[in-house]
C-alpha cells in the first residue's frame, strides 16, 4: 500500500538534493578565498529521475525513448570551470553563491513544510479527526 501515492518519497528525494545543494554551495562560500579553487554545484538528475518514475507514458514506437526504465546516476556533484572573478584562479562569486544559498533554504522550507503537513494529516486520521 503506497500512503499519499509516493509523495513522500518524492519530498524526501526533493529534500535530499536541496541538503546535497546546500552542502556544495557552503563549500562555494567556505572557499571563496582560496586560490585556485573552483566552485561546485549539484546535478538535478535525482529530482529528474523521480519526475520521470511518476510519468506514466505510452511507447507507440520501439525507436521512442523509456520514460521508467531510464538510468540516471544519483546526485552528482560537478565543478563550474570557464569562469573566473578573482585573480587567483578562484570563480568563487560570493554575491551568486549567496543568492543561491537563500533560494535552497527558502526551497528546503517549503519541502519540509510540505512533508510535515502530510504528517499531521496521518496523524489526525490515526487520531480519528480529533
Amino acid at each position: 500500500m503506497d500512503l499519499f501515492s509516493g509523495t513522500i518519497q518524492k519530498l524526501q528525494n526533493s529534500l535530499d538534493y536541496s541538503a546535497a545543494r546546500n552542502n556544495a554551495i557552503s563549500n562555494n562560500i567556505a572557499n571563496v578565498d582560496t586560490p585556485g579553487y573552483k566552485a561546485k554545484d549539484v546535478a538535478f538528475k535525482d529530482v529528474l529521475k523521480g519526475e520521470l518514475d511518476s510519468i506514466s507514458a505510452k511507447r507507440t514506437d520501439s525507436r521512442h525513448f523509456q520514460f521508467s526504465n531510464t538510468e540516471l546516476e544519483g546526485y552528482r556533484t560537478f565543478q563550474k570551470n570557464g569562469s573566473m572573478y578573482n585573480n587567483n584562479e578562484n570563480n568563487v562569486d560570493i554575491d551568486k553563491e549567496m543568492t543561491e544559498l537563500a533560494k535552497n533554504q527558502i526551497y528546503y522550507q517549503t519541502l519540509v513544510d510540505r512533508i510535515s503537513g502530510k504528517f499531521k494529516s496521518m496523524q489526525n486520521v490515526l487520531r480519528g479527526g480529533n
